[in-house]
């Protein structure tokens, strides 16, 4: 069992009284109540024991489910703060039996068939229904155009079906009173790839999805040499015969999820047909005026993804859950949880201020074997799910509040102070958990997946060459938990700093696939968290509002909030102290900085610092301002790439696209929404200025967005 640290430094941490709106989040979201709406929670604490509970009866003795139940408790008033579902629903099952414990999954391969994808349609409804958020790649369609045989007709594409899931994802979604997440994936070359690049500029259209372009290596290298760029699908085995597969001018091998009716040879490539070539910057000069004015597409780097995912043998990841923290396989589902950072700062904002280590690293080890007790009460609706996280148990453990807990520790975010100490606090969570997985594989065995016997294969020779040069040929056999613990490329990386504990991994098999991410964690740290920033941002600024979905409300609710580093420094040095003043008394120290602070690099730096040890990926945001020039904005993404990150997303305020979950007081007092109600009057107002109508009183910025975008009145 975990090693329990003595509590006699209690009076080290100080409680920050907990704000009305980080009181009032939790009440809405997280709060267990009964059938007739009358609270079974009556406080956090009573949240924390009835999560502490459920998992902890996980465990297979009278004993140990009221050792680990004790153990889980202290975690949770510690720091470690479970997602959203598990907050939400674990022990809940009297209350709402047909909900899931599980934030993320990725829908099965959606086949090139109207059979196919209306039946991922009905799947994707029940996750939704479950709670869950689900991803897809669109990518596996046929372009728009394309010449179905079986229909006699020609396809729309694949946009025109992605219409059809936003709809069902909205009806879900209103139906169940949790908003929907989903996302989007799209290979950059598809043929249909400038459809899916401006699709949301229509106003209204996929507002229920976040989309992300795949984009590979190749593409890249395409940009940087002012190369063309082809744009292909698949050869069907159909089609064969009327191409030439050895023409490089027609057709070209490359990567694709799926072989199944395709051509493919035995190194795991597909044939696929080059439709039309394009230049490889002007199709670049898109996606970044795109991100530039409308925060979206977002940029995975699937080649990443896929060379350092820790089941590379046997999984091609083509998409990733809602926020993109969480790359994942067909049906591929994760559960989540995050450290709350700041817990384990001592005397903040002095020269003494210091980070807890030993309690941070025995805070993530207990962490660890609850999130592992999740697979067992995964409350997942489809069969495939199931089997899924049962044969590889995969969770994803980050952190919350870095840029609180830099604050507090008088560190600027960005800075290289900040870059070692994020560093250190991805690795340390890293390592605890990873020797918590031998611990727990010993004790309760490995997954599944650890056991199995794998048939060499071409393609895994030519993924990994060393396993040539250790003697594998084809057709040998090989089991898992040497693929994951030698061969993948994450746990070789481990190795260079805990080679015997990897060592242990390879030849044990570890109790799960994976470990980490780092989610966004907005309304978690808004609710538990008090406030800490989200996940591995700074805070996006230390007094400013929220928009949020208040059931009853026919637009969204501004409520203004402060940071947790803001509330401690009014707390424990200067209660008159407030962002922007001018006078002396009121000032905040150099070191508390913002969102918009930061330079776009200092985001990137910052993700990478925390990407080399974090195993799955990491949702975070560049954000850069209003004026920020377009030259230099689109070489974040480019440096993104140099920087061996999987992924990048920026937001700049464009108040004339979309109206953003967190704004600024300045931002809403410099721009003016003119707009047409439906009686014919036309208003003209400051985005801060409330407007009563249709019997409510609304701020001006969401009313807007709500009539623009169609959601006005329906949550």
């Amino acid at each position: 069992m975990s090693t329990v640290r003595l509590e006699a430094v209690r009076n080290e941490v100080v409680e920050i009284p907990m704000q009305p709106a980080s009181q009032d989040i939790w009440d809405k979201k997280y709060r267990l109540r009964s059938k007739l709406g009358d609270p079974v929670d009556r406080t956090i604490d009573d949240s924390f024991k009835r999560i502490a509970r459920a998992l902890a009866d996980a465990e297979a003795t009278p004993e140990k489910r009221q050792h680990w139940f004790e153990r889980f408790l202290w975690a949770l008033r510690r720091g470690a703060i479970p997602a959203g579902r598990i907050t939400s629903n674990a022990g809940a099952l009297d209350h709402k039996p047909a909900t899931s414990t599980i934030n993320c999954t990725v829908s099965g391969i959606i086949g090139d068939s109207m059979d196919d994808i209306l039946g991922k349609v009905h799947e994707a409804g029940l996750t939704l229904k479950a709670g869950c958020g689900i991803g897809y790649e669109f990518s596996t369609l046929r372009p728009r155009g394309a010449y179905v045989s079986g229909a006699g007709a020609y396809t729309s594409g694949p946009l025109s079906f992605m219409d059809i899931y936003d709809k069902m994802c909205f009806t879900v979604s209103s139906a169940g009173g949790r908003r929907g997440a989903q996302m989007g994936t799209f290979d950059v070359s598809h043929p249909d790839v400038k459809e899916f690049i401006k699709a949301k500029r229509e106003d209204g259209r996929l507002r229920q999805f976040n989309l992300s372009l795949l984009i590979t290596d190749e593409f890249i290298d395409a940009v940087e040499t002012d190369s063309d760029w082809p744009l292909v699908f698949p050869v069907h085995i159909k089609e064969q015969h009327e191409i030439n597969l050895n023409d490089p001018a027609q057709v070209i091998w490359r990567e694709w999820p799926t072989r199944q009716n395709y051509v493919s040879r035995d190194d795991g490539l597909v044939a696929c047909k080059i439709y039309s070539r394009i230049r490889a910057k002007g199709l670049w000069e898109m996606i970044m005026s795109s991100t530039y004015d409308f925060a979206e597409p977002g940029f995975i780097l699937i080649d990443r993804v896929n060379d350092m995912n820790n089941n590379w043998w046997c999984e091609s990841i083509r998409a990733t859950n809602p926020c993109g923290e969480q790359p994942l396989p067909p049906y591929g589902s994760c559960l989540l949880g995050s450290v709350n950072l700041t817990k384990f700062v001592r005397e903040p904002f002095t020269s003494r201020a210091r980070f807890d280590w030993e309690e941070y690293q025995e805070v993530v080890r207990v962490f660890t074997r609850m999130l592992d007790n999740v697979v067992e009460i995964n409350g997942l609706p489809l069969e495939g799910q199931r089997t899924e996280i049962l044969r590889k148990r995969r969770h994803g453990m980050g952190f919350l509040g870095l840029g609180s807990t830099l604050t507090m520790l008088k560190m600027s975010y960005g800075s290289l102070e900040s870059l070692e100490f994020t560093d250190a606090v991805a690795r340390d969570l890293a390592l605890a958990g990873w020797e918590e997985a031998l611990i727990l594989a010993k004790e309760k065995g490995p997954a599944p997946i650890m056991r199995e016997e794998f048939t060499v294969t071409g393609e895994m020779l030519r993924k990994r060459p060393e396993m040539v040069a250790d003697g594998y040929v084809l057709g040998a056999t090989i089991p898992g938990r040497l693929l994951h613990g030698k061969y993948s490329r994450y746990m070789q990386r481990l190795a260079g700093v805990a080679p015997q504990l990897v060592a242990e991994l390879a030849e044990t098999g570890a109790r799960f696939t994976h470990h980490s991410s780092i989610a966004p964690t907005g309304t978690i740290s808004l609710s538990l968290g008090n406030n800490a920033s989200n996940g591995i941002e700074p805070s996006f600024a230390h007094h400013y509002s929220r928009n949020i979905i208040r059931e009853g409300k026919k637009s969204k609710e501004k409520v203004e909030v402060y940071s947790y580093e803001l509330l401690a420094y009014r707390h424990l040095v200067n209660s008159r102290a407030m962002p922007y003043s001018d006078k002396a008394d009121e000032k905040l120290p150099e070191y508390f900085v913002a969102a918009d602070d930061i330079s776009p690099k200092g985001h990137v730096d910052i993700q990478a610092a925390a990407q080399k040890w974090v195993d799955s990926s990491i949702s975070k945001t560049a954000n850069v301002p209003t004026d920020y020039p377009y030259a230099d904005f689109k070489d974040i993404y480019l440096y993104a790439h140099k920087q061996d990150l999987k992924g990048c997303t920026t937001f700049r305020f464009n108040p004339a696209a979309f109206q953003g979950v967190l704004v600024k007081e300045h931002d809403l007092e410099n721009t003016v929404y003119r707009f047409e109600l439906e009686d014919g009057s036309v208003v003209e107002a400051k985005g801060n200025e409330e407007i009563e109508y249709d019997g409510e009183v609304h701020n001006a910025a969401n009313l807007f967005d709500a009539l623009k975008e169609g959601y006005y009145g329906k949550f």
